[in-house]
C-alpha cells in the first residue's frame, strides 16, 4: 500500500513539476504521507494523525498529489479493523471534512479537471470512505469471530481434557473402594479363622481341617471378586471369551456373609423386611458393601464372641440397614475416627450416590453401630453395576 500511494502521488509531481513548491519540498510531504502507513496496524491512530498532518500541509502548499486520498481510505479501513469505534467516528468526522474542503480549493486545478467534476469527485470519496470503514468493521467481526472460536476450541480441548482425568480419578476411586471392600472383609475372615484354626489344630483337628477348608473357600472367592473387578480393566480384543461370567453379589448373597462371619466365631443375626428382590441390582450391591464393611470393623476391633444383628429394611422410597455388634460387658470402647481410613469414607461414597446418609458410632452395648439410609432414586455418576464381568 505505502508504494501504491507512492506511484500515485509521484506521477503528478512529475508530470506538473511548476504547479508547486520545489521538488525536494513535494518529495518530502509526499513520504510523510506513505511511510507511516508501514505501521498502519499496530498504531492506527497515530498514523492517521500523521497522515493527516501531511496532508494538510501538502494543501497549503498547493501539492495535489491525490496520495492522501488513497491514504486515508486505507488508514479508515485500519482504524475500523485495529481501533476502538469511537477512534473511528474521530476520524471519520476529520477526514470527511477535510476532503471536502480540498476538493473545493482545488476545484479549478487542471488535475481534477482532467479526472471528473469536483462534485462527483466529492461524493465517489465520500462513499469509498464509508464502504472502507465497512469493509473494516466487517474484517474486525471476522477476526473477533475466528478468535472466539479458537479460543473455545481450545476451552473445550482443555474441558474434555479435564473430563478425562475426572473420570479417570472417578474409576480409580471406585476400583480401590471394590478391593478394600473385597479384600478387607475376607482378610478379617481369614485371620479370624487361621487364628481359631490354630488353636483347634491339636485339640480338635477334625475342626481345625473344616476351619482351613472354609478359609481356602474365602480365598478362593475372593480371588474370583479380584479376578471380576480387575476384568473390568480389560480391552474388549484383550478380555477371554472363554471367561465365565458372575453378577455382582446383592441382597441374596448377605446369608452367605454372615455365614462366613459365623465362621469366625461371632453370632450374627440377620433380618430382612420388605421386597427386597425388587430392588435395582446397584442398590443391592450398595446394601451388601455397607453390611460388609460393617462386619469386616466388627471383626478387626471386636472380640470373637461378638454378637452382631443385622437389620435390611426396605420401605416404598428408601432402604435402611442397621448393622449392631456387641461383646462382653465393659465400657463402650473407642475406635480410631478414620477406621483405617477408607471404610466409612467408603460407605458415604457409596450412600451418597442414592442420596443417603451413613453414621456411625458406639451404642449403649458396648459396641458399635452403623446406620444407613438410601432412597430409591438411581444414581447418577457409577458405571450400571448390573453389566457381568468374567470371574
Amino acid at each position: 500500500m505505502p508504494i501504491l500511494c507512492a506511484a500515485l502521488g509521484l506521477q503528478p509531481l512529475l508530470e506538473y513539476p511548476a504547479s508547486g513548491p520545489a521538488l525536494p519540498v513535494s518529495l518530502l510531504l509526499l513520504a510523510g504521507i506513505t511511510v507511516p502507513l508501514l505501521w498502519r496496524q499496530s498504531r492506527p491512530v497515530l498514523v492517521f494523525a500523521v497522515v493527516t498532518g501531511f496532508s494538510v500541509a501538502e494543501a497549503a502548499c498547493g501539492v495535489l498529489t491525490h496520495a492522501h486520498f488513497l491514504a486515508q481510505l486505507i488508514m479508515l479501513y485500519n482504524l475500523a479493523r485495529f481501533a476502538t469505534p469511537l477512534a473511528l467516528a474521530g476520524a471519520v468526522s476529520v477526514a470527511v471534512p477535510q476532503t471536502l474542503i480540498t476538493i473545493l480549493a482545488f476545484s479549478s486545478d487542471v488535475q481534477l479537471k482532467r479526472i471528473t467534476a469536483a462534485a462527483s469527485l466529492a461524493v465517489m470519496l465520500m462513499l469509498c470512505m464509508i464502504a472502507m470503514a465497512g469493509l473494516g468493521l466487517g474484517g474486525r467481526v471476522a477476526r473477533l469471530y475466528i478468535t472466539a472460536l479458537r479460543d473455545r476450541a481450545v476451552r473445550l480441548e482443555v474441558e474434555r481434557d479435564q473430563r478425562a482425568r475426572l473420570a479417570e480419578a472417578a474409576e480409580r476411586a471406585r476400583i480401590s473402594r471394590e478391593m478394600h471392600d473385597i479384600l478387607g472383609h475376607t482378610l478379617a475372615v481369614m485371620v479370624g479363622l487361621a487364628d481359631g484354626a490354630a488353636g483347634l489344630a491339636e485339640a480338635s483337628p477334625k475342626r481345625g481341617a473344616e476351619t482351613l477348608k472354609i478359609i481356602a473357600d474365602s480365598g478362593r472367592g475372593a480371588l474370583a471378586d479380584l479376578r471380576r473387578l480387575l476384568g473390568t480393566l480389560r480391552d474388549n480384543d484383550t478380555a477371554s471369551c472363554d471367561s465365565p461370567l458372575a453378577p455382582q453379589p446383592g441382597l441374596a448373597d448377605l446369608d452367605a456373609l454372615a455365614d462366613r462371619v459365623r465362621a469366625v466365631g461371632s453370632t450374627v443375626t440377620l433380618h430382612t423386611d420388605g421386597r427386597l428382590t425388587g430392588l435395582p441390582a446397584g442398590l443391592q450391591l450398595t446394601v451388601y458393601r455397607i453390611v460388609q464393611e460393617a462386619l469386616t470393623n466388627t471383626l478387626k476391633h471386636s472380640a470373637l464372641a461378638t454378637t452382631i444383628d443385622v437389620v435390611v429394611v426396605a420401605t416404598s422410597h428408601a432402604v435402611r440397614v442397621a448393622v449392631e455388634d456387641s461383646g462382653p460387658p465393659r465400657t463402650p470402647r473407642k475406635r480410631p475416627r478414620n477406621d483405617g481410613g477408607q471404610g466409612l469414607l467408603g460407605m458415604r461414597e457409596r450412600a451418597s450416590l442414592y442420596q443417603g446418609t451413613v453414621t456411625a458410632g458406639p451404642n449403649s452395648r458396648g459396641g458399635w453401630s452403623v446406620r444407613a439410609e438410601l432412597h430409591l432414586v438411581p444414581p447418577t455418576n457409577t458405571p450400571t453395576p448390573t453389566e457381568k464381568h468374567p470371574a
